[in-house]
């Protein structure tokens, strides 16, 4: 590289712009002591990207403008611009912009906003700068720039100093800064990395502690959602029983019923939920307390209540399939029953007993006389019909009776228990004592009753799959039997003897309906229904007690009806 001009502006001593050009040859400044000419080595010093103010011989990097003088003012910036011909080398590819191989450095100082590097038109680092010439074995610091001093320090340099003026000569001090600037570069990547690591460590202590945050929030969150669930369910569950006390009545409980269904609820074979649960569907007492909204009963009555509480207004309460409600619930059997001296209901499932109806009698109609009427129902009974009662139990006793109220010409009864079969003759009905029987000995006995034609209906009150088929084989033409008794065991149908030879019916009998309760009371007034005979048997409130009667009921050999009486 070959210095060709040099062009100052406001640089110390040169207030005015001056340009000095180094022509081949040698190019000598002749002047007395402060005309400047140390000036102008300091300048091309200055371009090269000297940056020590000491070695400008100042306080300051701006201590190079221009000062001022008592004639003339200060300036407020300096420039100095540096023309070189690279002879066709690329230094540091800022060679390429220029004319052919000329290359024009330029730095700039203004007061209070530092300096500013341009070569070939374009902005640059000061650290380009020096690379540039570096490249070219020269540079603020380079060896051949000799100022005041400098021959002497040249004489007694050291090894080391020598070294280097040898490799600049070579031409290869470029490289020593670029590998001092790689280095650099490594030693502050390797800094970055070990900072890198010491970050990474820290996010990880943090991710974990942000994760263990993030869990305990997730848990809290799904806590917080149960809870508020659970506090709505409890709001939503008060306000519930809140309106449904409104709509309630206490009834202390005079009589309630042992039925055979309690023997299957005891068991297990008609699961009973929620546990625990106190049995009891057949009951009657006396109202203490009514709610705010009842108005139809009053404490006093004397009640039996209806054993299924449902909603009263869904489309099968309001066409009479009640026992069908999205909310029902049988006392006893889903909801607490009356196995208690005090028990719960709305106020709507309290039926008034008409004068001199007993507890005991109207406890058991709750479910014996209101499922043999409501059977009686499903079966179509009409007058003049015959109807056979497989099952002379409590609820055989009253569908005979209900048979006869409601027209039945012949009511035949069966059963294997004399005594039963003696009071069943007392209500007038024709009795097959079934001991050692099949069901079609059964069904030939009803038919040597009937003419050889078979019964209109057949109630099936016992739950055993040989009685359904005994009601089957029992029919008429177009006959139909209807089954009450709970059963688990598969029954065996000859589709075409039993059923379609005959057009008979296989109908299932659930539960009563509310109105046929009042019905009912209407017949126990009259003395159409005569319950006394019935109800042969009462215990207290005790649990041995109605544990007895319970296994006698297994054993099928109960007295016909038992009441607890608390």
């Amino acid at each position: 590289m070959q210095i060709k001009r040099l062009r100052l502006t406001g640089f110390k001593s040169f207030v005015e712009p001056t340009e000095l050009r180094i022509e081949p040859g040698l190019t000598g400044v002749v002047g007395p002591n402060g005309c400047g000419k140390s000036n102008l080595l300091e300048a091309i010093r200055w371009v090269m990207g000297e940056s020590s103010p000491k070695s400008m011989r100042g306080g300051g990097m701006e201590d190079v403008i221009f000062a001022g003088t008592a004639s003339r003012p200060a300036r407020d910036f300096a420039e100095v611009a540096l023309h070189c011909d690279t002879e066709g080398a690329l230094v540091a590819g800022l060679s390429d912009g220029g004319d052919g191989d000329d290359l024009e450095v330029i730095r700039r100082i203004e007061r209070g906003t530092g300096s500013a590097y341009r070569a070939n038109g374009r902005d640059v680092r000061a650290k380009d700068v020096a690379l540039i010439f570096a490249d070219a074995a020269t540079g603020a610091h380079s060896p051949a720039l000799v100022s005041q001093g400098k021959i002497a320090n040249v004489i007694a340099a050291k090894p080391t100093d020598r070294r280097a003026m040898l490799e600049e000569a070579a031409g290869i001090a470029g490289l020593h800064v670029r590998r001092k600037d790689a280095e650099q570069k490594l030693r502050a990547t390797e800094t970055n990395l070990t900072r890198l690591s010491e970050i990474t460590a820290d996010m990880e202590v943090r991710a974990n502690a942000l994760r263990r945050q993030a869990r305990a929030a997730e848990k809290y969150k799904k806590l917080s959602d149960e809870i508020r669930i659970a506090e709505a369910r409890l709001i939503y569950a008060r306000w519930r029983d809140a309106a449904a006390a409104a709509d309630q009545a206490v009834v202390r409980v005079r009589a309630a019923g042992i039925c055979h269904s309690d023997v299957h609820y005891r068991a297990g074979r008609s699961p009973v939920e929620p546990l625990p649960l106190t049995l009891g569907h057949e009951v009657a007492g006396e109202i203490v307390e009514v709610g705010a909204a009842v108005h139809a009963r009053r404490v006093g009555d004397a009640v039996a209540l209806h054993y299924l509480t449902t909603c009263g207004t869904c489309d099968d309460c309001r066409h009479g399939r009640e026992m069908f409600c999205g909310e029902a619930s049988m006392l006893g059997h889903f909801r607490d029953g009356g196995w208690a001296e005090y028990i719960v209901v709305p106020a709507r499932n309290a039926v008034p007993l008409p004068p001199g109806t007993s507890f005991a009698h109207a406890a058991v109609m709750m479910c014996s006389s209101a499922t043999s009427l409501h059977a009686l129902r499903k079966g179509r009974l009409a007058a003049g019909e015959s109807v056979l009662v497989i099952g002379a139990g409590g609820l055989g006793m009253s569908a005979i009776q209900l048979a006869r109220i409601l027209g039945a010409s012949t009511v035949i009864a069966v059963d294997r228990d004399e005594g039963k079969l003696a009071l069943a003759a007392r209500f007038g009905a024709e009795v097959i004592q079934a001991t050692g029987l099949t069901p079609a000995d059964v069904a030939a006995a009803v038919r040597s009753r009937t003419g050889g034609r078979g019964v209109h209906v057949a109630l099936e009150l016992v739950g055993h799959a040989d009685t359904v088929q005994t009601a089957l084989l029992s029919l008429a033409p177009q006959g139909r039997a209807v089954v009450v008794g709970l059963n688990d065991v598969p029954v065996r149908v000859d589709t075409y003897r039993d059923l379609i030879g005959r057009e008979a019916e296989l109908i299932g009998s659930n539960d009563h309906l509310l109105s046929e309760l009042h019905e009912l009371m209407s017949y126990a007034a009259s003395g159409a229904l005569d319950l006394g005979p019935v109800v042969t048997n009462t215990v207290p409130l005790d649990a041995a007690a109605i544990n007895a009667v319970l296994d006698a009921l297994d054993r099928h050999a109960a007295p016909v009806r038992t009441v607890i009486v608390p």
